[in-house]
């Protein structure tokens, strides 16, 4: 046998590329794509935001916090295109309810709220670096049962994190006072006044201008004041690029 046969019997034999079991690209899953596009946001779907801090923030239910997020709110009250409508102050992490008329817009507000309020915890707690221990997390609210969900979820959210029984002053709160639930009209047995205490300043946020968030959701019921929100499932969340 000569050597040019000899080389093309060797190449055959082996092994390595070719069809064999397994080779390729991995076949999609059934039902899903790994390169699906996130869904496009629009001025007429609202959005739940998540934002976490670290841990050596410290807790942001003190007035040095209350104060750093009011300053935040207010470098962002002039956007024509991203609103802030509500918002609430858990110890290590803050949910927000915003409109905006675009991801790019949603993207740009976000950005300028968190180096505002950044910057402000930082200076209060005398330390550098990052605040916010990962990117916001973002869920659009479609229909009006999402947004009664989230409007209960966000507003009451000190109640399911047992806030609201953690001392005297709390316990005698009707609203959670870290939180916009003062300026809500939609509370199903709110009195007729609020208590509000002495030189209690509420947190600046914008009217909500999509239906969704102001006629839509009140297909459902009003919320109660100690309706107590559950853990939010079945939704679909993305996380900002």
């Amino acid at each position: 046998m000569d050597a040019t046969r000899q080389l093309e019997i060797d190449l055959r034999s082996r092994t390595h590329g070719g069809a064999r079991p397994g080779a390729g690209r991995p076949r999609k899953q059934e039902g899903r794509s790994p390169h699906e596009r996130r869904p496009t946001l629009s001025r007429h779907t609202p959005v739940h935001v998540t934002l976490r801090v670290h841990r050596d923030v410290g807790r942001l239910r003190r007035a040095a916090g209350y104060a750093a997020v009011q300053r935040a709110l207010a470098a962002c009250i002039g956007r024509r295109d991203f609103r802030i409508v509500h918002i609430s102050i858990q110890g290590g992490h803050i949910h927000l309810l915003a409109e905006a008329n675009d991801g790019r817009a949603l993207a740009n507000g976000m950005r300028a709220f968190m180096i505002s309020a950044a910057r402000h915890l930082n200076a209060a707690r005398g330390r550098r670096g990052a605040v916010f221990s990962s990117r916001y997390h973002a869920v659009q609210l479609r229909t009006p049962r999402q947004m009664r969900s989230a409007l209960a979820y966000v507003l009451n959210n000190w109640r399911r994190h047992r806030e609201d029984d953690s001392g005297l002053a709390q316990r005698r709160a009707q609203v959670d006072p870290y939180s916009t639930g003062i300026l809500f009209d939609g509370w199903r047995d709110a009195p007729a006044r609020f208590v509000i205490p002495d030189r209690y300043q509420p947190l600046p946020v914008c009217g909500a201008r999509s239906w969704l968030m102001t006629v839509g959701w009140r297909e459902h019921p009003l919320i109660g004041l100690r309706e107590t929100p559950g853990p939010v499932t079945g939704r679909r969340g993305t996380r900002s690029a």
